[in-house]
């Protein structure tokens, strides 16, 4: 469960790079010069990646077998 979470954190932190990256430099590319449209398509940039992140979260949380502590 444990490398499940590493696993997962280094995926999200990596990832949520480089879709940042994607994203401005598709901003870049395809946008014109208007602060009205570079607005809108950061905000629904920023909240995109919101849903792989939450299925890869749901992910890492998944609940491994539960064992009860060992009686001493």
């Amino acid at each position: 469960m444990r490398l499940r979470i590493l696993f997962g954190m280094l995926l999200l932190v990596l990832g949520l790079g480089c879709y940042a990256l994607a994203a401005m430099a598709a901003a870049v590319r395809l946008l014109p010069g208007q602060w009205a449209v570079e607005a809108v398509f950061y905000a629904v940039a920023g909240t995109v990646w919101i849903l792989p992140a939450a299925r890869l979260v749901r992910w890492m949380q998944r609940a491994a077998p539960f064992r009860p502590p060992p009686l001493a």
